[in-house]
Parts: structure tokens; C-alpha cells; sequence
């Protein structure tokens, strides 16, 4: 038996028929195995993140370290959203921070004050860190992730 990842649909009905087997171990295995599949994009994203120009250094406090630590993997192998995400989750930024991983990556411009002082403004533009890299990556990954479920379906047929 062999499947092809098309879809998230795809997926979904592996995770439904292996919740059918109550199988643990084949459970364990696919997790793993899905993880591992996707877990190299999450350094590319990470270092697309820290190749932000600036003109400050690096820090693992300012934003870009921030970003980049709050850049994770999920896989999730129950429910209708079923599948393999890579995010980074503005909710483990501080307060004040939570959406601009969405507004860097974004085209449009944003206003903040510089450092807090709420007298000198300037206005940011966006700079795409996401999206570009996983676009490149994503077909490598689809094939490891197709090659996942072939091998759960053949460990299972």
C-alpha cells in the first residue's frame, strides 16, 4: 500500500486508522518518525531569523533572538487539524512583541517607538524570513514526509 501526502486529508485518515489499531508503539513510531522528517526546517528558519539586517548585533534578548526562540515544531497526529507545523509562536514572545513575527515577515510598514520612548517613533518595514525558506525546503520535506507514511503503512499492511 502506498500513500502520497496531498493533502493534510491524507494524513488525517493515516492518524484515524492508527487510533482504530490502538497500536502505541506504531503510534510512538509515526510521531517520531514525522518529527524528524520536518524538524530540519526549524534551523533554516531559525538562522533566516537571526540573517535579519540590522544595525545592532545579535542578542539573544532582542528580537531576532526572541523570534528565533520562540520557533518550534509541531506535530499533531489526532483531530481535523492533523499534521506537521512549523511556527513561530508569538505566544511565547513578551507581551509587547506577541505580533511582530507576523508583522516582520509581513510587506507592510509598522510604526513603534524607539527603545519605548514614546516621543521618537519610527517607521519598520518588513523583512520575509518564513515563508522564502520554507517555500525552498518544502518539497524535500513533503517527500520525507510521504516516505513516513509509506513506511508506517507498509509496517502496518
Amino acid at each position: 500500500m502506498s500513500i502520497r501526502l496531498q493533502d493534510s486529508g491524507d494524513l488525517r485518515r493515516v492518524s484515524r486508522e492508527l487510533r482504530k489499531m490502538d497500536s502505541p508503539e506504531i503510534k510512538k513510531r509515526f510521531r517520531k518518525e514525522l518529527r524528524a522528517a520536518a524538524a530540519p526546517l526549524v534551523p533554516r528558519v531559525r538562522s533566516s531569523i537571526r540573517s535579519i539586517p540590522s544595525s545592532r548585533g545579535s542578542s539573544p534578548d532582542g528580537l531576532r533572538g526572541r523570534m528565533a526562540k520562540a520557533t518550534r515544531l509541531e506535530v499533531k497526529t489526532v483531530g481535523r487539524q492533523a499534521g506537521v507545523a512549523i511556527r513561530v509562536d508569538g505566544r511565547k514572545m513578551p507581551n509587547h512583541m506577541k505580533s511582530l513575527p507576523s508583522m516582520v515577515e509581513g510587506k507592510k510598514r509598522w510604526r513603534h517607538p524607539v527603545f519605548g520612548n514614546r516621543e521618537v517613533w519610527v517607521t519598520q518595514t518588513g523583512h520575509p524570513y518564513f515563508y522564502n525558506v520554507v517555500r525552498v525546503a518544502g518539497p524535500a520535506s513533503r517527500r520525507a514526509v510521504n516516505k513516513v507514511l509509506d513506511g508506517i503503512t507498509k509496517g502496518i499492511s
